[in-house]
């Protein structure tokens, strides 16, 4: 083995989301921002003979365990992230804590609405002048927390935004001719992929003095036609994927190279760090049951409806637990290697198989926020070798971990 190839046989195996380090702090900030509450609060209780100070503060306790779930999660994978006896990597350890996390979410949800329903049949009397302000001053912690855990991220709390293709980007390039500036691009919303060429200096483009012919890594031509749309000119001929090559504009008798590249990323669920949204969904969730809390004392507090409070419990109870649910479903999905981007999976589909070949098999699955694993089988009439498709799929740039076996068809 040359040591080009060996240098390559041993990646890197650092699968972990591109704000790992920026989650982690802000975790642990949230962490230390709930035990100093939690501590204030069954001190001051005790002092000052308020039970419901003392029972808050170890509510608080229980919020602070499951974030140290989140922040602890973060250390060891950052800390053990080139351990080679992770075969893959950590990258999944944040979903491994995520699920956990709405385990303990599901549990929570569960004693919450049966407490509340035991006190719906069998009403206890309620200290309103202790529970509200206390009910008020968890909320603030709450908003604090979420605050210090936002900064961006894209908590969705069970709803799925999944886009049904790859996120993809087609360059636009602009080109500077003797008759202005004209702008080249690929077209591809709702129609097949074509070029399409528009003049920005007013002047109007002759269909029949402008013609483009690609030139691919493998040195395959195309040539390309076109019509006119009225507003800009149109190639007659389909692109064929990949879109990545050199592209010679000829314009009027002169000719211009544009270089297209063009790359997929991951998308959608494959992006997500569930070990920051598990954290986010149990601070948003005591904030939500915090404020039906409020709700239900007031109004059981001006109208004596005393019912109002379990009820704000159940209903707490029923939006955390599909909160919980929405959680296991998406970490489960990751811990059993699931496809995680059936657009991408498609898309890698059509790459292989748009120059003849077949694709005999194809494994997708996620190795951390990002961070996408594949094997894929090609089955070849040709002489093409693992590089080969190894240079077509580089665009992909999500396949942190790619491995190819070429066959030889019948």
């Amino acid at each position: 083995m040359t040591e080009a190839n060996s240098a390559a046989a041993f990646h890197s195996h650092m699968f972990l989301g591109e704000e790992h380090r920026k989650s982690e702090g802000k975790t642990w900030a949230v962490i230390w921002l709930c035990a100093a509450m939690m501590v204030a609060e069954i001190v001051g209780g005790i002092l000052f003979g308020s039970i419901a100070l003392v029972a808050d503060g170890l509510h608080m306790s229980t919020h602070a365990g499951a974030l140290l779930l989140a922040a602890l999660a973060y250390t060891y994978a950052r800390r053990h992230a080139g351990d080679q006896r992770f075969t893959f990597g950590t990258g999944k350890l944040g979903d491994l804590a995520g699920f956990t996390s709405a385990i303990i979410l599901a549990m929570i949800a569960l004693l919450i609405g049966y407490e509340s329903v035991v006190r719906l049949h069998t009403p206890v009397p309620i200290h309103f002048a202790e529970a509200i302000p206390v009910a008020c001053l968890g909320l603030a912690v709450n908003i604090a927390s979420a605050w210090l855990l936002g900064g961006g991220h894209d908590h969705e709390h069970g709803h799925d935004h999944e886009h049904a293709t790859a996120h993809r980007h087609d360059e636009t390039h602009r080109i500077a001719t003797e008759d202005g500036e004209v702008v080249l691009e690929v077209f591809e919303e709702s129609v097949p992929p074509r070029f399409r060429l528009h003049s920005q200096s007013g002047v109007a483009l002759a269909w029949s003095s402008v013609s483009i012919e690609t030139v691919r890594s493998d040195g395959v031509r195309q040539s390309f036609a076109f019509r006119d749309l009225g507003d800009g000119l149109e190639s007659i001929e389909e692109i064929p994927e990949p879109h990545a090559f050199e592209a010679n504009v000829r314009i009027g008798g002169r000719t211009y190279p544009v270089l297209f590249e063009e790359h997929e990323h991951a998308h959608g669920k494959a992006t997500h760090d569930n070990n920051m949204r598990a954290a986010v969904v149990h601070v948003i969730a005591d904030a939500a049951v915090s404020v039906l809390v409020i709700i239900g004392l007031i109004l059981a507090r001006a109208f004596g409806w005393l019912w109002m409070d379990p009820v704000a419990g159940i209903v707490g109870a029923v939006v955390i637990a599909s909160w919980a649910l929405g959680l296991i479903r998406d970490t489960s999905a990751v811990l059993l290697d699931m496809n995680p981007d059936r657009g991408m999976a498609e898309s890698l589909r059509r790459t292989i198989e748009s120059e003849g070949d077949q694709l005999a098999d194809l494994h997708l699955w996620r190795l951390g926020p990002g961070h996408l694993g594949a094997i894929v089988s090609v089955v070849t009439r040709t002489r093409r070798q693992q590089d080969y498709y190894r240079s077509r799929l580089a665009r992909f740039r999500s396949l942190s971990h790619l491995t190819i076996e070429v066959r030889k068809a019948a």
